[in-house]
């Protein structure tokens, strides 16, 4: 009888514990059906593919290529956790089929349902055969499970489960299927096997004392970027706590000096549920590595699946499968830095193994309100203050003496968006940065936040260098800390070169920063480098078309460019951007351009109105309109009182270029003497 024979891709589903499900209650049961088929259906015709068999609980569908069957099994798992769920398992191999009357035989067919067999509700595994047809593509992420011995197979397979995001990867001991059955031993055998395992072990000892090292990047390159771990579970409300666990993870690795860049968290965070090759964002990032996982967090436990790819040459650097107490969480951030460490045989030094053992809190409970405090504070906005300093202080009642808590306060009150002012809210910020300081002196971020304040408000520009580069020394890895010390080079005059590099290495930590971003372009205005403000200030607003700082820095390059015209364009979309007081923002641009362009009635008459509509516009703000109205005296006075409101954009006094006109007035020498700049 002729035979039709194809090589195809064969997907197997079992609806899990569907018997049960009757018995229980046949009206779910038929309604987790009824969903199941719809989905089924439309997600092969879809793909392009064919439904051969129909067993009412699962389905035999073949396709044409490895890549549209997972595509098809990804969107089917998508699909069936909306209401009514369908606890689904799937199983996929690549293999010969054929027909005869009417029904579809072979090998694949046979291997792709054990497959299926030892899967879970919500899992998608797969062969070697499959695997090898998707390494080249970084949007599946593929854990390798073991090798199981099934029924009716010759050889073991390696089977691979998908771990993208909302799927399950079940562990290998909690498995079960159709497998061989294990043939007990003959008594007289167990002395032979255990002196079989003994030299196995032996020589596996040797093997690993000679190639043990040689595990590391191919190239000089030391750059990792830690993508956000997905939170596959199904309490999304947790997720605060998956992206925690990647900043921890970031913020460890990005205190060993051998690594060379650690992608700080705010170029990552907008990779969750990316569509991007590894490629694609290695590319972006400018980094060799990409460290990948999920976590999952069920009746008490969480699974964290990690692992750490080298982009260039598709080399598994290190990989794992971390299962704790969900009590235990406090550990995992260290624990997977460390196993990086070790697998890349990296050389600590003594305090940064301490750094990486370091737990700042034993209550678990005040870890996860740190956690979710901070995911508050990344917002940076008015309507997430009091949340995030809510939960801070819930931390901070659990454990009085958690350090990141109070640096995490300090941050806070520096954002200032109490209505505070300066006077007010930057010594509470110090208070707090001082406690977290000393319950912790190495503590890194809260190093930074104190070596800013020593500058913007203390104007102790040496201090505060002295501080700053103590917090690189510590944290080499820290965005902000290269932030802020390039600001101290360039603001003091000791070195604008130097000031810009400091931001650029800051910038490279964290390249698609919207902040870092905008303040590389400011300082290029501070230094009068106006072609190079320009550009980096519109790659700014490519990241972010609304950014208001970037905005009104933009105004200012243009208007030191004389380009009047386009800066009144740009002051214009000022009303447009994300504050709740436009007229903060417009109004006083508007009425500087309006000066500088030599509009000196319209300048005074806006200017008087703005004053009418908000007197308390910032000192500082209005120096810049009354320099511009060639009003000295008024600009000074101005001055002094934004230097006894301790404004914070005082501290770059000596190099912003609006105040050229007005620097040999003697009251303007004074002042930069009273701040320690001259």
């Amino acid at each position: 009888m002729h035979q039709n024979r194809q090589l195809a891709a064969i997907l197997f589903t079992d609806i899990v514990g569907y018997t049960a499900m009757m018995q229980q209650d046949e009206q779910i049961a038929v309604a987790v059906n009824k969903h199941y088929v719809a989905v089924l259906k439309q997600a092969t015709l879809k793909y392009g593919g064919e439904i051969l068999n129909d067993y009412g609980d699962g389905s035999l569908c073949t396709f044409t290529s490895a890549t549209q069957a997972v595509n098809c099994a990804v969107e089917m798992q998508q699909a069936l956790q909306t209401a009514p769920k369908v606890p689904l398992r799937i199983g996929l191999h690549v293999g010969e089929i054929f027909f005869e009357d009417g029904k579809v035989f072979g090998d694949g067919v046979n291997v792709a349902s054990r497959i299926q067999s030892l899967g879970v509700a919500n899992s998608i595994l797969f062969s070697s055969e499959i695997n090898s047809k998707l390494k080249n593509q970084q949007e599946f992420k593929n854990i390798s499970i073991g090798w199981f011995e099934f029924k009716n197979v010759d050889e073991p397979m390696e089977i691979f489960g998908l771990a993208n995001y909302g799927l399950v990867v079940p562990r290998k001991e909690d498995m079960s299927g159709k497998l061989k059955e294990i043939q007990k031993k003959p008594v007289y055998t167990k002395w032979i096997l255990a002196a079989c395992t003994v030299l196995l072990l032996t020589a596996f000892y040797f093997i690993y004392q000679k190639f043990s090292h040689v595990t590391g990047f191919s190239g000089s390159d030391k750059t990792i970027a830690v993508l956000p771990f997905e939170n596959t579970g199904s309490d999304h409300s947790e997720e605060y706590i998956s992206d925690g666990i990647t900043q921890d993870i970031i913020n460890n690795l990005s205190k060993i000096s051998s690594l060379q860049k650690v992608i700080g968290w705010f170029s990552v965070r907008g990779l969750k549920k990316t569509t991007k090759t590894f490629k694609q964002i290695a590319d972006e990032l400018g980094v060799a590595a990409i460290l990948s996982g999920t976590m999952h967090n069920n009746e008490g436990k969480t699974r964290i699946i990690a692992e750490l790819i080298e982009v260039g040459t598709n080399k598994r650097l290190w990989g794992d499968d971390f299962e704790y107490e969900s009590k235990d969480i406090l550990s995992i951030q260290s624990k997977v830095a460390g196993e990086i460490v070790a697998a890349l045989s990296i050389n600590l030094t003594a305090e940064e193994k301490k750094g990486l053992a370091k737990q700042y809190t034993e209550n678990n409970e005040a870890y996860k309100y740190y956690l979710r405090g901070r995911s508050f504070w990344d917002k940076r906005n008015r309507e997430t203050f009091d949340s995030a300093e809510a939960n801070y202080n819930k931390a901070l009642q659990l454990d009085p003496n958690y350090a990141l808590a109070y640096a995490g306060l300090a941050d806070l009150y520096i954002f200032n968006q109490k209505g505070l002012k300066q006077t007010e809210a930057i010594p509470i910020a110090k208070d707090y940065v001082n406690k977290a300081l000393s319950l912790d002196s190495t503590l890194g971020e809260a190093l930074s936040t104190l070596g800013l304040i020593q500058f913007v408000y203390d104007y102790d520009w040496a201090k505060s260098k002295s501080t700053l580069e103590k917090a690189i020394g510590l944290n080499p890895n820290f965005p902000f800390a290269h932030i802020y010390y390039g600001n101290l080079l360039q603001y003091t005059g000791e070195s604008t070169v130097k000031g810009i590099n400091e931001i650029k290495k800051a910038l490279s930590l964290d390249p698609v920063s919207v902040s870092l971003n905008w303040v590389l372009g400011r300082n290029y205005w501070l230094a009068r480098q106006y072609d190079l403000a320009y550009g980096q200030i519109k790659k700014t607003l490519t990241l972010n078309p609304n950014y208001k700082l970037a905005k009104g820095t933009l105004a200012l390059v243009l208007l030191g460019k004389k380009n009047y015209p386009e800066a009144f364009k740009v002051i214009s979309e000022l009303d447009t951007t994300e504050t709740t007081t436009s007229s903060d923002w417009h109004d006083p641009y508007h009425c500087y351009a309006l000066a500088l362009s030599g509009d000196i009635t319209n300048a005074n008459y806006e200017l008087n109105k703005t004053l009418l509509k908000n007197p308390g516009q910032r000192s500082f703000i209005l120096s810049r309109i009354y320099i511009a109205l060639h009003d000295y005296d008024k600009a000074l006075n101005r001055l002094e009182q934004a230097y006894k409101d301790r404004d914070l954009t005082l501290s770059f006094l000596n190099v912003d270029p609006t105040f050229d006109p007005i620097r040999n007035e003697p009251r303007f020498k004074a002042l930069l003497k009273k701040m320690n700049l001259n």
